[in-house]
């Protein structure tokens, strides 16, 4: 019996010093690409160039923006973040209301002195935001670029499958906190990054059941990225903060849903959206009105993308912010 009760001891006491030696580890190699400005994370591109703001989906960082960040960089003053909680940026110490988003979104294009109005590009939940920012804050922008923008229907009102769908995405978020604490989702991360494939698949089963599936596409979206940036990326999904927040942002989806939004100011700019090959039809209607109802908006369906546009086709994003950019 004694042999097992060790055991059972020494685990979770070797998971944690694993993890908490692996924090250090990754702070020392990977330090910020970009600047931080009072605890957010800011990558910017610096130049003279026409700006560009970007803002990444629901549990995304600036990352996400690699590819089409370094497109535009010669020609562009490109600026990208990570909001709080993921990526490089501290922890949220306030609720993650739709309200302090925008304001949080603000306060970064005001830190770092953005020049106005800019381009204002956003993807899946940050296209969600980017309209609300533009409606809110009209002044400053002088288009949108939207990619597979999220809209508030497909989560409010709540139906039953989309309620179980987002329950068990919050449930899984949550376990994916406690994991990660103690060291099982950096175990099977670097497993995976050293070439192994069959433990770290079953970690992934025992942890989440059938949500080791998600856990499967969000690894195959993060390798269309450099592989260079792989590392910082993991690095982040070890953190337990990261499947915090999430969890966080799942449960206000529906509130972030039903937000009222004065679509007025947004039909005086020029309103861009791609959707993804995979978009279902209804949301893709949704994606072309905005376009139509602004001033020389365009929509485009990109055949052989799905829903990280940013990354399955970066120059078809890059050519849209460019064109953005010509309207004047």
């Amino acid at each position: 019996m004694w042999p097992w009760l060790a055991a059972l001891i020494a685990l979770p006491v070797a998971g944690r010093l694993y993890q908490c030696l692996g924090e250090r580890r990754d702070a020392r190699r990977w330090p910020p690409p970009g600047r931080i400005i009072s605890g957010f994370h800011v990558l910017d591109s610096g130049g003279s160039g026409p700006p560009v703001v970007l803002e990444a989906g629901i549990a995304a960082s600036s990352a996400s923006w690699k590819l089409v960040q370094d497109a535009l960089s010669g020609s562009f003053r490109v600026i990208s973040y990570d909001r709080r909680g993921l990526g490089y940026s501290e922890p949220a110490s306030s609720p993650r209301t739709l309200d302090q988003l925008l304001s949080e979104l603000d306060f970064v294009v005001e830190a770092a002195q953005v020049g106005k109005p800019f381009v204002l590009a956003g993807h899946s939940f940050g296209g969600l935001m980017a309209r609300h920012y533009a409606a809110r804050f009209p002044e400053k922008v002088h288009a949108l670029v939207l990619l597979d923008p999220l809209e508030p229907f497909e989560w409010s009102p709540l139906s039953d499958v989309r309620g179980r769908m987002l329950g068990r995405g919050v449930t899984l978020s949550r376990r994916g906190a406690t994991l990660a604490r103690w060291g099982v989702v950096r175990l099977g991360l670097d497993l995976l990054l050293l070439g192994s494939r069959r433990l770290p698949t079953m970690l992934a089963v025992a942890a989440s059941g059938k949500g080791s599936e998600v856990t499967r596409r969000l690894a195959g979206e993060i390798q269309k990225l450099p592989p260079e940036v792989w590392p910082r990326v993991k690095s982040h999904w070890c953190l337990p903060r990261s499947f915090s927040t999430m969890a966080e942002y799942l449960e206000r989806l529906p509130e972030y849903c039903r937000a009222e939004l004065d679509e007025e100011p947004l039909r005086r700019i020029p309103v861009h959206v791609l959707s993804g090959g995979t978009t279902p039809p209804l949301v893709v209607e949704a994606h072309q009105r905005w376009a139509q109802q602004s001033r020389g908006g365009t929509h485009q369906v990109v055949p052989d993308s799905g829903h990280w546009l940013q990354l399955d086709a970066p120059g078809e994003v890059s050519d849209i912010i460019r064109r953005a950019w010509m309207q004047m």
